[in-house]
């Protein structure tokens, strides 16, 4: 069996090219089964301690009381009227969820969706009449939903909450209908959204736009050739850097909790003051329904709760992956030869940041933070700041060892079919063209869409020996 590795040795930005026989050891493979018969797979959620959801080390003591208070606020219940015992006021009227720890909790607070689909729950909570819609499951991800065009074909792009307050018995006198989620999928009008994980955001944060944009212009002749771009998604006033959420297109985590909170409860707050939905038989509080606390006399609660929020994924320690062992150890170094931290850039450097413990860091993010074009097979149609509708920002892997879900839309729980997604080609479903290295991402004017400009990249990994794709996914669970 012979193997063609490339191994690129970022620090003189060069590429070697070795070939020869590849002797693979008895000793890697599962149970001593022969190299003829394993097949790779994705050897699940690694079991054992979260290893995430506390605090940065390095917090001064008066940050880490800031960090408990506001991860004792990322969970707390939110419900209309702040009536219902051990909740806070501001729910709906339209919403996805009532907490914020409902969305980010796998494997600790901050994380991702679970393994048990909270939204189930929360559809008919408090007498509410909501239908579960069908993409809705018990052991399926916590999904937001976005309409792709309005009614009149005009862009639309924006969440459309799942459920409303009608029939709580907290929202006497509400009644408003639902999204119809039926119509939208049968016209090809609906895509989906899970959660993105918040461990190490305050790291993400201080990443300087400068390295950013150092990487992105590194291995230049390397990207030529695998047909990488990749782009920064900007601030359409300050032109710097936007780089949470799928598409990279919130520039702070303030901006992301105050979202959020108005997007996913409907709270109103002091970014995000208006209700997005004015029905006035569906107001029954004043607004923004979160807001600073002037008149505290304990400086822990001044701040409101998106600033709390904020404070808490800022100061969330980054997952603390598995120890090595030689497959991981191989996979991590076959990962680098295939081309896959190309895009996965394994650690970016904090900048001069007022917070000494994200000051000057190394975050081990495995994200360049940039927009990739991902072709037809995972174009969502939705543009989002700067990125386009078949753009998305290179998913930092961090914690990936733990994740449930995988893409923008938790189509998968399988990685290694996560892996193969990121391949396609704009040709029909399932019509792949004959492999050609010279391929680009570029419209070729008859038709076709642009390709993903991870194609090269998963060509390379499918010509892996099972054994070394085995590493690679043993690697990605380790993280």
């Amino acid at each position: 069996m012979s193997l063609t590795v490339s191994i690129i040795r970022r620090g003189l930005g060069v590429i070697m090219l070795a070939s020869g026989a590849v002797m693979l050891m008895t000793a890697m493979l599962p149970g001593g089964v022969s190299s003829d018969v394993f097949i790779a797979r994705d050897p699940g959620v690694r079991p054992g301690p979260a290893g995430a959801g506390g605090p940065l080390s390095g917090l001064t003591t008066f940050e880490q009381q800031v960090f408990g208070v506001g991860r004792e606020d990322f969970e707390e219940v939110q419900s209309v009227q702040g009536t219902i015992p051990d909740t806070e006021p501001g729910l709906g009227p339209r919403f996805n969820l009532d907490r914020c720890a409902g969305c980010h909790i796998q494997p600790d607070i901050g994380g991702t969706s679970p393994a048990v689909n909270p939204q189930v729950e929360v559809a008919n909570k408090e007498g509410a009449s909501n239908e579960i819609p069908f993409f809705i499951t018990q052991n399926g991800p916590v999904r937001e939903a976005r309409f792709r065009v309005k009614p009149d074909g005009t862009p639309d792009g924006g969440v459309h909450p799942l459920f409303t307050i009608t029939g709580r018995s907290d929202a006497p006198g509400c009644a408003i209908l639902q999204p119809d989620f039926r119509a939208a999928a049968a016209s090809q009008n609906l895509i989906f959204r899970i959660p993105t994980p918040t461990f190490g955001s305050g790291l993400i944060e201080a990443i300087d736009d400068d390295t950013i944009l150092k990487n992105m212009r590194a291995n230049s002749l390397l990207k030529q050739m695998l047909g990488i771009q990749g782009r920064p998604n900007t601030s359409g006033n300050d032109g710097t850097i936007t780089r949470f959420g799928w598409k990279a297109q919130n520039k702070s985590l303030d901006l992301f909790s105050a979202e959020a909170y108005n997007v996913e409860q409907g709270v109103t707050n002091e970014i995000f003051p208006q209700e997005r939905d004015e029905d006035p038989a569906c107001r029954f509080n004043a607004t923004p329904e979160t807001a600073t606390h002037f008149d505290a006399t304990d400086p822990l609660d001044v701040p409101s709760d998106v600033v709390k929020f904020a404070i808490f994924m800022r100061f969330l320690a980054p997952p603390t992956p598995a120890p090595d062992n030689p497959s991981i150890v191989l996979g991590r170094m076959l990962f680098n030869a295939v081309g896959c931290a190309v895009c996965h850039t394994p650690t970016l450097h904090t900048g001069k940041v007022a917070t000494a413990a994200l000051r000057e860091k190394d975050a081990n993010l495995y994200s360049d933070l940039l927009l990739h074009n991902m072709g037809p097979g995972l174009a969502d149609g939705i543009s989002q700041g700067g990125a386009g509708g078949d753009e998305f920002r290179t998913a930092p892997l961090w914690g990936l060892g733990q994740r449930m879900f995988f893409l923008h839309d938790g189509r998968t729980s399988d990685l290694l079919a996560a892996i193969q997604a990121h391949a396609s080609y704009g040709y029909g479903t399932g019509q792949i063209p004959p492999s050609d290295a010279n391929q680009t991402r570029a419209n070729p004017g008859n038709g076709q869409k642009p390709l993903s400009e991870a194609n090269q990249v998963i060509a390379r990994f499918n010509q892996l020996p099972e054994t070394y794709k085995q590493s690679i996914l043993n690697f990605l669970r380790g993280l």
